[in-house]
């Protein structure tokens, strides 16, 4: 009994990392975003045109790394849309990314059909291979938890969150988002363009999202459906809220949605005497408890999802 109880907790832990991976990645890449003012709601689209690009590459080059790259950019240009609308049109940021949403799922599905057409087995990749690390992933409990991963699990905690931590808290483009953010007629009057860096930023945040939808189809699931994102980039811009607009505490607000996805997998596995839309429900449970509790003491920058118009006062 001891011994099924340390597997599943071991296994428990693996999973939260893992699934961790594709919530921390738009997560990240929304804190640009909402730093420099803009409420991009249209991450979860994102999320889906990064999914099926990567998917569609790497099915069709055979190359995995050449899929997350076509993921980077496919999240790179539809965000470019979200930029478009809410910083040159000044669209309602809300509406504009629930449109973005609703547009990604008719647009993904019709790029997947135009590639593979309709199938009764539907297409598949070899996705990235565990990579155990030597010596660290034979330590007992630990190595399973920690080192026995893809590499873009390694790559987004070794790499991609502390670059992000760089550049939003230690550069001078990193103040800038926040100058945007916070006072957009200031930053303006210092000679700061509010327009290009809240571009940039949005732009940033889709290949961050684009990542994430890349890192599901490819990297976790092997194929491609049209719920495959099922509310995870949702989930990240609650994690940014979460986590106060900080990389780091995107860190710990990611695994905690990480282990509710996880938890409910594993428990499903079980077979416990729990119906399995009750279980499913589990992770957006957390989010809207997380979100009703960590708002109440957010502190959103001043400029949040107000449009910046020079000729304005």
């Amino acid at each position: 009994m001891e011994s099924s109880l340390i597997v599943f907790f071991v296994s428990l832990l693996a999973g939260t990392v893992r699934l961790a991976t594709p919530i921390l990645l738009p997560a990240l890449g929304q804190i640009y975003t909402q730093r420099a003012g803009i409420l991009n709601l249209g991450t979860e689209g994102t999320m889906l045109m990064g999914a099926v690009m990567g998917f569609i590459t790497a099915s069709v080059t055979g190359s995995l790394w050449l899929g997350i790259l076509a993921g980077i950019l496919a999240g790179m240009v539809y965000s470019l849309i979200m930029a478009w609308l809410s910083v040159t049109m000044k669209a309602n940021q809300v509406i504009a990314g629930i449109g973005m949403n609703i547009l990604s799922t008719g647009l993904a599905v019709y790029i997947y059909r135009l590639v593979f057409g309709i199938r009764s087995l539907p297409p598949s990749v070899d996705p990235f291979r565990t990579f155990e690390i030597p010596l660290l992933s034979s330590l007992p409990i630990v190595g399973t938890v920690f080192f026995k991963h893809n590499i873009l699990v390694y790559l987004t905690y070794i790499l991609i969150l502390p670059l992000s931590y760089f550049i939003l808290e230690m550069t001078t483009f990193g103040l800038k988002i926040k100058a945007v953010g916070e006072n957009p007629r200031a930053a303006d009057s210092k000679g700061v363009s509010v327009g290009l860096v809240r571009y940039l930023s949005v732009i940033i945040g889709g290949a961050y999202a684009g990542a994430g939808g890349a890192f599901m189809t490819i990297a976790y699931m092997n194929t491609f459906t049209e719920k495959i994102i099922g509310g995870f980039g949702f989930i990240a811009v609650s994690v940014v809220i979460f986590a106060r607009f900080r990389p780091v505490g995107a860190l710990f607000g990611a695994l905690i949605f990480g282990m509710a996805q996880a938890l409910q997998l594993r428990l499903q596995a079980q077979g416990i005497g729990i119906p399995s839309q009750f279980l499913l429900m589990l992770p957006y449970i957390m989010t809207i408890v997380a979100l009703v509790i960590a708002s109440k003491k957010a502190e959103f920058p001043s400029a949040y999802t107000i449009p910046y118009s020079r000729m304005e006062r």
